[in-house]
């Protein structure tokens, strides 16, 4: 184990998207986007040759370049993904890394007018700029998303929002069932904010002013901030709680517009998109913080329930909290990449 980069057998193709429909967002975040797009060894060497693809998006506040960091004794998953093809263990696949990045450190990958408009992005300007350039098979049967996190959120939704592109998925301790994932963190939301006259705004500019994540408060408050944009923001995109920052009561009406983002929930409503998934990986460690192995169990059930037949899925839990999973990632993509190749 090479504790630097080490040289990839296929190669990373780093593009720049100027996207028409992040101009002018909310947030006055860049409209000008990297995007990194792998291709596997053999692909300049066999012209006619065409490609499924898998679309891997990151976790609440990941960045594309994140992709390159080095842990001690772990690869990186690039290195790791391009094992998977070197290695022979899957057919080749075109792999594509997105950025979704905000001020408020995520997008969950959702069309918000407190964000922008992350989901059409992605759907609507991300893939056909890849189909457009590389030999991809453009079609939903060979097309999968993957993600971890608030990453495995989005590789749970987009496939239910649109069918039409995505028809597999692979989700590591994805955001689901909010009851256990989410309210937790509300409680420890209200005590932090006695610093700050219950008043998230307050904290947030306190945190814009100085070094990122130097106080306790930080993580959750980050977290349920930017959340809230992408959820429950107002029409003129301020961020919306879905509780009383002083009592810690929930906002019905609010946690409302929560719920209806829950991937547990959602199911039932794309029922009919579920059963067509050609290919769904669902894992989480069982002492995930944020219980995101309950999710997972939920979310294997309802699309059992919905009608997806147990051999298009892969369900697994396993000793690990939420952290450092990312082991986990090169195999789902090895097993999607064998159901979804031509």
């Amino acid at each position: 184990m090479l504790p630097w980069s080490a040289e990839l057998s296929g190669r990373i193709d780093e593009h720049v998207i100027d996207s028409a429909l992040l101009r002018g967002n909310p947030l006055a975040d860049p409209h000008e986007r990297p995007l990194w797009v792998y291709v596997p060894p053999g692909y300049d060497d066999e012209p006619d040759r065409r490609y499924a693809s898998v679309y891997v998006i990151q976790g609440y506040t990941g960045q594309l370049a994140m992709w390159r960091n080095r842990t001690p004794f772990r690869q990186p998953f690039l290195e790791t993904a391009d094992a998977v093809f070197a290695g022979g263990e899957a057919p080749a696949t075109i792999v594509v890394y997105v950025d979704a990045w905000t001020a408020y450190g995520g997008s969950q990958f959702v069309d918000s007018p407190g964000t922008g408009a992350y989901h059409s992005y992605l759907c609507d300007e991300v893939v056909p700029f890849v189909d457009g350039r590389y030999r991809t098979i453009p079609d939903r049967e060979h097309r999968a998303i993957a993600g971890k996190s608030s990453g495995g959120f989005g590789a749970m939704i987009t496939p239910m929002l649109r069918p039409d592109l995505f028809g597999a998925l692979a989700t590591h301790a994805g955001d689901s069932l909010y009851e256990y994932c989410y309210i937790p963190d509300f409680a420890k939301a209200v005590r932090h904010l006695r610093d700050y006259d219950g008043d998230i705004t307050r904290w947030w500019e306190d945190f814009r002013g100085r070094t990122a994540f130097t106080k306790e408060a930080d993580q959750t408050l980050l977290m349920l901030l930017g959340v809230a944009a992408c959820f429950s923001a107002a029409p003129d995109g301020t961020p919306q709680l879905p509780f009383d920052q002083t009592s810690g009561r929930l906002v019905p009406e609010v946690w409302q517009r929560w719920l209806d983002w829950d991937p547990v929930r959602m199911v039932d409503r794309y029922a009919d998109a579920a059963r067509s998934w050609r290919a769904v990986w669902i894992d989480a460690g069982t002492r995930d913080e944020w219980y995101l192995d309950l999710g997972a169990q939920a979310f294997h059930a309802e699309v059992r329930r919905a009608g997806l037949p147990d051999e298009r899925i892969h369900f697994e839990t396993f000793d690990a909290g939420h952290g450092a999973i990312e082991y986990r990632y090169p195999l789902a993509l090895a097993w999607l990449a064998q159901r979804i190749a031509p």
